[in-house]
């Protein structure tokens, strides 16, 4: 926008209404979220002129993507790509939302509700709840947690969800070519009296969850609850230095044996919570 173009805008602003005003603040802040969007998966591109298929830095404009992002065509492949091409957000359409849903998740305030969120931002509630995966995905995917001094560890164990599962579904339209399957719902525990299994059963999944006092913590999804699945998720969390504070389980002191580690028991039941002085599992 040309400089007087610009003034007379800002000279229009004092013959607008309280609503023209409103609807004036909501546009403007759309554009700011599109343009702080653009800014920070353009810089992208600057720190990093590699193509993203081959490598090559020779590079020249080529228009811009439906999300008004720079697109670049690569002078060695002949393709083209942005900011985002190779990444995780790569095919999202509304890079400048996922920003304002990722800030809600990663602010100092909690975060607010998915349906609240997705009202708020005029997106369906699916769409934001695929956009929270994302970003735990990412999450999970490149963080590292360090433990040292006294490690506690232990497992904890949850139902199986299989909320969303369309086995039962296909089943009941086609019991002849479906057979049921080997998990009974967990309705029909209550419906049809069927008696819950005590114990820990195979739809139990083990969690493992590790800490230190220095706050570190992990919580890791294990595939069963066989001591070598145990030992080969603890081996490369625990370092030489440590004391490790653990159950009985083998898996535990498989580990502690292995590494060269000051093992301390711990029990559940009342006077075998400690192990000695400090030792013991909060």
């Amino acid at each position: 926008m040309l400089h007087h173009d610009f003034r007379r805008f800002l000279d229009a602003l004092d013959r607008l209404n309280p609503a023209q005003i409103e609807d004036a603040q909501s546009k403007i802040r759309d554009i700011r979220r599109k343009t702080e969007a653009i800014s920070e998966i353009e810089a992208r591109t600057i720190q990093d002129h590699k193509c993203s298929f081959c490598g090559d830095e020779r590079r020249q404009k080529w228009g811009r993507t439906r999300t008004k992002v720079q697109r670049y065509r690569c002078a060695g492949c002949q393709k083209t790509y942005s900011g985002t091409t190779g990444s995780a957000i790569g095919r999202l359409r509304r890079p400048d939302l996922f920003i304002v849903a990722l800030r809600d998740m990663l602010g100092t305030a909690a975060p607010q509700s998915v349906r609240k969120l997705a009202r708020r931002l005029g997106l369906n509630k699916y769409t934001l709840w695929r956009w929270r995966m994302l970003v735990f995905s990412i999450i999970g995917s490149g963080s590292t947690v360090s433990f040292s001094g006294i490690v506690e560890a232990d497992e904890t164990f949850q139902r199986e969800s299989r909320k969303g599962s369309r086995e039962w579904v296909r089943h009941f339209a086609d019991p002849k070519k479906v057979a049921p399957p080997p998990r009974p719902r967990w309705e029909d525990f209550t419906t049809r009296g069927l008696k819950m299994m005590r114990g820990l059963s195979k739809w139990q999944l083990p969690i493992l969850n590790v800490t230190n006092r220095s706050g570190a913590r992990l919580f890791r999804r294990l595939p069963n609850r066989k001591s070598v699945t145990l030992e080969r998720a603890m081996k490369p969390l625990v370092p030489s230095h440590a004391v490790l504070c653990s159950d009985g389980a083998n898996g535990y002191k498989n580990v502690a044996a292995a590494g060269g580690l000051e093992h301390f028991v711990v029990g559940s039941k009342p006077g075998t919570r400690v192990a000695s002085g400090c030792h013991h599992i909060q």
